[in-house]
């Protein structure tokens, strides 16, 4: 079972990674290349080369948790620069894990009157 990611900062790495790493490897990666503490409580994301799975990292006060996720048919939306780590919404993770197509979100629109 996933955590609880609703509080949290959800971070995806750009680009794809060995997927034989594992929880050492992973947490290397979020500290050398992504620049972000593993163990600050925030989910971080990453995809294989042919981006059907996706691995989730992150740290639950006791130990890190390392989930797996495989599409069956599709692939995942996956940004492929080596630039910097990019940050989602909540709602953006939901709908990446369900296999959706995260950045065609709604953007919040805001109406005022002119009367």
């Amino acid at each position: 079972m996933l955590g609880d990611y609703r509080n949290a900062r959800i971070f995806i790495k750009p680009g794809r990674i060995d997927f034989r790493k594992a929880i050492n490897g992973l947490s290397g990666i979020v500290e050398n290349q992504m620049k972000h503490d593993p163990f600050s409580g925030c989910y971080f994301v990453f995809c294989n080369k042919r981006k059907d799975k996706m691995k989730i990292l992150y740290w639950d006060k006791s130990g890190f948790c390392l989930w797996y996720k495989r599409l069956e048919k599709d692939k995942f939306i996956w940004p492929m620069t080596e630039d910097e780590a990019l940050e989602l919404s909540t709602e953006e993770f939901t709908w990446l894990l369900r296999g959706l197509d995260y950045r065609r979100a709604h953007k919040l629109l805001k109406y005022s009157s002119n009367f």
